[in-house]
């Protein structure tokens, strides 16, 4: 005798119970797909703002504050207007002297503005005195340290800016060569500077700062420079620091050393 089972169906309650099952898990799985792409949205989004913080924000305030140093370069130039009777020669071949250094501003004051060649060609940046982060660095300038010497002054000249955020002044100082000139231009002249080397220290390494660097209690005898930014780029780990020494001097009434004069009268 053939024997037909007949699947019975489930009873009520218990579809009703699958069901409110089934429903329950289908909006788990809609709360975590929401949430899901609530934080792949807040993702792009901070990935958008590093970008802006980290890059095109550092490029718009850099070519912003080449203008403000450049138009206080323009007004010490308006100052010192130079008439010259005699022969000209270059200024390469004229002996100004020994170089005027001008006494330390205060603190926060802006008193000089840096060309940087290697940094290109329109790279000019001001520097203040101090190197305090909310009122000096942070505002996007250089900043010297007010317990080193001045432009043009037997002793370390130090300065240092941020190299990522704030404008990141020195973004490349690890592209500076021996050979590259600096220079530095106060109310008084300009003052040339040729990069040395190249030195990795530990971010408590104050002997950077020292008359000679890293030679502690010792007189200095020549014109030295210290420039000083965080290493590697993303990080506060290291300092890298670029030495350059003093190679002339000129007053503002002299023009411009020839290497900058296209960008210097370009602002006039």
């Amino acid at each position: 005798m053939l024997r037909i089972e007949v699947m019975s169906q489930p009873p009520l309650t218990t579809r009703r119970s699958l069901t409110q099952a089934r429903r329950k898990r289908a909006r788990k799985l809609s709360v975590v797909g929401v949430i899901g792409e609530l934080l792949i949205t807040c993702g792009v989004l901070v990935f958008l703002f590093l970008g802006w913080q980290l890059w095109l924000n550092d490029l718009i305030l850099g070519s912003v504050d080449n203008n403000d140093a450049a138009k206080l370069s323009k007004t010490w130039d308006a100052s010192n207007s130079f008439v010259n009777d005699g022969p000209v020669i270059s200024n390469q071949e004229q002996d100004f002297g020994e170089p005027v250094v001008s006494k330390a501003p205060a603190e926060g004051k802006t008193f000089a503005v840096m060309y940087v060649p290697r940094f290109g060609k329109d790279w000019v940046r001001e520097i203040a005195e101090g190197t305090d982060l909310v009122n000096v660095l942070n505002t996007r300038r250089i900043g010297h340290y007010d317990n080193s010497q001045m432009p043009g002054e037997i002793g370390n000249f130090a300065v240092a800016a941020h190299r990522l955020t704030y404008g990141a002044p020195f973004k490349d100082i690890n592209l500076l060569r021996a050979g590259d000139k600096i220079y530095v231009k106060t109310e008084k002249g300009y003052y040339t500077y040729v990069v040395r080397n190249l030195e990795y220290v530990d971010r408590h390494g104050v002997g950077v700062l020292y008359r000679v660097p890293q030679v502690e209690g010792k007189d200095p005898t020549a014109r030295l420079m210290t420039i000083m930014s965080c290493n590697p780029v993303w990080s506060t780990a290291e300092r890298l620091i670029a030495y350059a020494v003093f190679d002339s001097w000129q007053p503002v009434s002299a023009g411009p050393p020839a290497e900058i004069s296209s960008l210097v009268n370009a602002h006039g």
